[in-house]
């Protein structure tokens, strides 16, 4: 087989597959991979492969085994989490690669997701090409885009007040396509997030002051806090645009003129780890939950909201959620979320920072 033909393969296998060099770390990963962890090859490849998978199986010895005796592995019915969403049961295979020792490949089968697998991984690469394509052109669309707006609002000047209606629209949809750009841009961004020790209460309240006076004005915002959380580990800028863009889903949810009710409750929960294969685990003991009393998520979307392009709004364009997936997990952090109508609770859960009197494990 060529070289062309085993990309080919590679790229159009309906599971996640993973290639784990001898140091345990991601040497490769095909595009159904990406869409289940969320992020691009190119930002996983050398990762520690049990950083960005949390297996809920003593796989070390196992693996150890399987790798030193050249022979295949399965696991089935095992809880796999990314950090960017709920566990999935899935089933586990994992096989030497031939003329590459020590080199392993990992196929992932999550079993909830059989059933619609195929258009699963379809629509998965869809939206990577598309976010690609849009990550290529974004610059070059958006110059002639501020040309186009511009030539509008010129003509706008001369215009009666009957043709001024199409100016307008002009102007308010090139405004549209470019906001888009800049989120697909954003969504493509590979930089790390600059973490360091941050308050999640003063990120929280400049969210909420924000929120107050612009598009959360029609809502109430309450603050649920515990006074003694200590420090976390994050980015921020990074983590106040993910409670910004939360803050805004629920108040696009709630009806415009009776509003709703908007919680951001924050609690220390000593026990939550996020798990890896060979017993260790990272802690995330700060949780933050921003919860609302709006409508809920579409039970058909529930499952899939932090992919690409998957929207519960008419007009949504599916990337903020992944966005918010993509920065908690780069963050080493956790988010879930937990709907039904007249409740909708979005949970987040960070690391601490260090040197803030961690408990002892």
């Amino acid at each position: 087989m060529t070289e062309a033909t085993d990309t080919m393969i590679w790229s159009s296998l309906p599971v996640p597959a993973i290639l784990i060099d001898p140091d345990e770390r991601i040497g490769d990963i095909n595009p159904a991979g990406e869409g289940f962890l969320n992020n691009s090859a190119k930002w996983l490849t050398g990762q520690p492969v049990w950083d960005r998978l949390a297996v809920d199986a003593p796989l070390e010895e196992s693996l150890a085994r399987a790798r030193a005796n050249g022979t295949p592995l399965f696991v089935n019915d095992v809880d796999v989490g990314t950090g960017s969403r709920p566990p999935l049961v899935c089933n586990l295979q994992i096989a030497p690669v031939q003329g590459r020792p020590g080199w392993m490949i990992l196929l992932i089968s999550p079993r909830e997701l059989a059933g619609r697998m195929t258009q699963s991984h379809s629509v998965k690469s869809a939206a990577k090409s598309a976010i690609g394509m849009a990550e290529m052109l974004a610059h070059e669309i958006k110059n002639p885009l501020a040309g186009i707006a511009g030539a509008a609002q010129l003509l706008s000047m001369n215009l009666a007040a009957e043709d001024l209606e199409l100016t307008d629209l002009i102007v308010a949809e090139t405004r549209r396509i470019v906001k888009l750009l800049e989120q697909v841009e954003q969504f493509g961004n590979l930089s790390a997030p600059d973490r360091r020790p941050v308050n999640i209460h003063d990120v929280l309240d400049r969210a909420r002051r924000s929120a107050a006076l612009g598009f959360g004005a029609h809502m109430k915002i309450v603050e649920d806090y515990d006074p003694s959380l200590p420090l976390a580990l994050g980015d921020p800028d990074k983590l106040l645009q993910v409670v910004l863009n939360l803050l805004k889903n629920a108040s696009e949810a709630a009806d415009a003129s009776a509003g709703g009710t908007i919680t951001l409750h924050t609690f220390y929960e000593h026990s939550f780890r996020l798990r890896r294969s060979d017993g260790s685990g990272q802690s995330l003991p700060l949780q933050v939950e921003i919860i609302d009393d709006g409508p809920g998520l579409p039970e058909e979307i529930r499952g899939d909201i932090f992919d690409p392009f998957v929207s519960g709004k008419e007009n949504g364009t599916g990337l903020g959620l992944a966005l918010v997936s993509k920065i908690i997990s780069d963050h080493d952090g956790w988010i879930s979320v937990n709907s039904v109508p007249g409740r909708t609770v979005f949970r987040i859960s960070l690391p601490r920072a260090a040197g803030t009197n961690e408990e002892a494990d």
